[in-house]
């Protein structure tokens, strides 16, 4: 890492800090320490959720199916993304949560700026 490149397993790594692979919660220092986004690795069984919904958010998000069937839960909507490739994006402000509808679920988020205090 000293030469400003990291190289590393989405799935090894995401192990490590509860899916994210890059954010203000890495160490000052690590190369993946970043005030500006947010990127995770989520794999999920079916009927994983999220704990609790989202309220107030002040990030923007970039929600990417990667494999299997994710449920997104907005108010008054949600989307389903079943086809690889599929993504959704909302608004900061947005409430939200989530569930996993296939095993073996794998999604990528990317959020912005990076912000503590989401954690549940």
């Amino acid at each position: 890492m000293g030469d400003g490149i990291y190289v590393g397993r989405a799935a090894d790594d995401a192990a490590t800090d509860r899916g994210w692979l890059l954010g203000h919660f890495k160490p000052p220092g690590d190369i993946r320490h970043s005030e500006d986004v947010e990127i995770k690795w989520g794999v999920h069984d079916r009927g994983d959720r999220r704990a609790e919904w989202a309220r107030g958010e002040t990030r923007t998000a970039l929600l990417v199916l990667i494999s299997g069937r994710f449920r997104l839960e907005f108010p008054g909507r949600d989307v389903v993304l079943s086809e690889r490739g599929e993504y959704c994006v909302w608004a900061r402000g947005v409430d939200h949560s989530w569930e996993a509808e296939e095993d073996g679920t794998v999604v990528m988020t990317v959020r912005w700026p990076s912000v503590p205090g989401y954690a549940v």
